[in-house]
């Protein structure tokens, strides 16, 4: 399976936790469009079907290693 690169990985669950916080569940216990979105985001970045599977898999992927720093090429350099 592929991964998600750590940087956007914890920018999703970042947004996530957010948006659970700003966006209030309706009546029916439904969380709001980007809280659903976000969440559906994790569970396809991390190949699981629940919301806190999917947050307790990428917690533990973020836990195991450093986040990667991009390295900028030199100009000029080509393949």
């Amino acid at each position: 399976m592929l991964m998600p690169h750590p940087v956007v990985l914890r920018g999703l669950v970042d947004a996530y936790e957010a948006a659970v916080l700003r966006e209030p569940v309706d009546d029916t216990g439904v969380p709001g469009p980007r809280t659903r979105d976000l969440a559906y985001t994790l569970c396809v970045s991390t190949g699981t079907r629940d919301v806190a599977l999917a947050l307790e898999a990428a917690r533990r992927w973020l836990a195991a290693g450093p986040v990667p720093v991009p390295v900028a090429e030199p100009a000029g350099v080509a393949d």
